[in-house]
């Protein structure tokens, strides 16, 4: 007998909902809400740009590594417990993260809110496959995947106005304490109104199997978030070589462990469901490919085209609306009549969002205005929606009750390990096509500043020296590795205001060139995972179907009977 799932449906459930979906969405605002308010931190804590980056990656190291324990701690102590220890321990490292007074107390605030949002997130999803009855599963997990897909854009727009507000002239500050508020709400409903659930197996604790997953995780993570500015040296690569070698020892311990002693900290039978597996391979590309998109539209907008926090934030939020539509429309109306048919659907849309963006930067360039952007952020983020809902009501929808807590540790592990690896990959990507094609915004401002230049009365020899110290400086600007240096060909300035007016007016559009075919060109690496992950859809069985759809033909043959 399952005691997972209560006989009777508990009358508080959707309110139990509420407070696990305020928690969710306050861990995924915190992956992003950081990034805008940046220059702001750095200013006021004095931060050198390694320990910015630090700042930034803490929390995605620290809540990737936690994730698959986190999912089995809730299996074994209860998913409630582990839910309220997560959001109280989030909470207090919100707080420590708002006042604090120093780079490294902000680096050591943020781990801890990264390991205890790993706690916190594999219950939710976990509570929400335990709670709901088949037939309101799907419409709940829809819900938490718009409001999760939309979390990211949101973090941008919602961290530039705060920064931007400057609030009780706290500056930076309140983008992290605006969790605590919220966070002590949320434990005040979650210990009321969340009802308590387990695995009925009683699994014991697999220490070894943690040790293993936690070190597999961190030796593949550290390397991806610190190699780019480090310039990739050998450890880099001995330290992701160790950790495949260690997530191979993971997997035959782990069957080991299951043959003999029993409860391993993942049931590597999961895999033994094909749609699970090719789910989980697909959404992890899926990841990998919005991971690196979310990196390169803020560097685009905010460095390339110099858009203010608050305006890049704002902006954004057009993808957040296309998120939720998306995944409103995917569970509600199309999963349940085309099944698998809708995941490659929502890839073939992302595919075309992305086209559509880059091609629209590379035509506008420098021009490009906010409310150009509105319809590639509206299309990307529909096709965005369309595959986060159905796809993981599709995982769980493959696994028994007493697994879900680890089921959501995998889930929300490739997610992360995607994004990671994303953000790794398209950075090296992005950066080393942004360094090749330098020249190319000089050329496209070289006639009109040679023009404002003879304006001024130079003779030609002059403005020939002057337009190669020009050249100079974009090229090594766009091949520094840390934004806020100024190379020294950028630092002799003109005698003549009206000569440094036009080379910094001529600077800021060749800087904006390079950056719109620079995300043009890396865009067609979102477009081929992407089609990956339509081949991964594609690889699915005939039979594969979404559990709302399941629901549907067993209540169709019900009637026939």
């Amino acid at each position: 007998m399952e005691t997972d799932i209560s006989p009777t449906l508990d009358p508080r459930r959707w309110i139990a909902f509420a407070v696990v979906l305020a928690a969710g969405f306050m861990d995924l605002l915190d992956v992003t809400i950081v990034n805008v308010a940046v220059p702001s931190i750095q200013r006021d804590l004095g931060a050198a740009y390694s320990e910015i980056e630090w700042i930034i990656a803490a929390y995605v190291l620290s809540f990737a590594a936690v994730l698959i324990t986190g999912g089995r701690l809730g299996d074994i102590y209860g998913r409630k417990r582990l839910f309220l220890v997560g959001m109280a321990g989030f909470t207090a490292a919100s707080l420590a993260c708002g006042i604090a007074s120093s780079p490294a107390l902000l680096i050591g605030s943020r781990f801890v809110q990264g390991a205890m949002a790993g706690l916190m997130v594999p219950q939710i999803l976990a509570i929400i496959r335990v709670t709901f009855p088949k037939s309101e599963r799907a419409k709940a997990i829809a819900i938490y995947s718009g409001v999760g897909g939309s979390a990211s854009a949101v973090g941008l727009s919602l961290g530039g106005l705060l920064v931007q507000w400057n609030l009780l002239d706290l500056g930076w500050r309140p983008i992290f304490l605006v969790n605590v508020p919220v966070g002590v709400a949320a434990l005040a409903a979650a210990a009321v109104v969340m009802r308590d659930s387990r695995s009925t197996h009683a699994p014991r604790l697999d220490i070894v199997g943690m040790v293993l997953a936690v070190s597999a995780v961190l030796l593949l993570v550290y390397p991806l978030t610190e190699g780019r500015r480090l310039h990739w040296p050998a450890w880099t690569f001995v330290m992701m070589g160790a950790a495949a070698l260690t997530f191979v020892v993971f997997g035959v311990y782990e069957r080991w462990r299951a043959r003999t002693v029993g409860s391993p900290l993942i049931d590597l039978e999961l895999f033994r469901s094909r749609p699970f597996t090719v789910g989980l391979a697909s959404w992890g590309l899926f990841w990998i490919g919005f991971g690196g998109f979310f990196l390169i539209w803020t560097l685009f907008m905010q460095a390339g085209l110099g858009w203010s926090p608050m305006r890049a934030g704002l902006t954004s939020v057009f993808f957040a609306v296309g998120a939720g539509i998306g995944a409103g429309v995917s569970v509600s109306v199309l999963a349940p009549r085309f099944g698998k048919w809708v995941l490659l659907a929502g890839g073939l849309i992302t595919m075309g969002g992305f086209g559509l963006y880059g091609a629209m930067a590379a035509h506008y360039e420098s021009d490009f205005a906010s409310w150009q952007m509105v319809l590639p952020l509206l299309v990307t983020g529909i096709g965005f929606g369309i595959v986060v809902a159905p796809t993981i009501d599709m995982l769980l929808g493959q696994i028994p009750d007493r697994e879900a807590g680890a089921a959501s540790g995998l889930l929300n592990t490739g997610q992360q390990l995607g994004m990671a690896l994303g953000v790794a990959l398209v950075g090296i990507l992005f950066f080393a096509q942004l360094d090749h094609d330098s020249a190319r915004g000089v050329d496209s401002v070289a006639a009109q500043t040679r023009t404002e230049l003879a304006a001024t009365g130079l003779p030609e020899p002059a403005q020939d020296q002057i337009l190669a110290g020009f050249r100079a400086c974009v090229r090594d600007r766009s091949a520094e590795v840390d934004p806020s240096v100024v190379p020294a060909s950028c630092q002799s300035t003109p005698g003549d205001p009206r000569i440094a007016q036009t080379l910094a007016s001529a600077g800021k559009d060749a800087n904006a060139v390079n950056f719109a075919h620079t995300f043009d060109y890396t865009m067609v690496w979102g477009i081929g995972l992407m089609a990956l992950v339509c081949l991964g859809f594609l690889a699915l069985p005939r039979d594969t179907r979404l559990e709302q759809h399941e629901i549907e033909a067993d209540d169709e043959e019900l009637v026939t009977v």
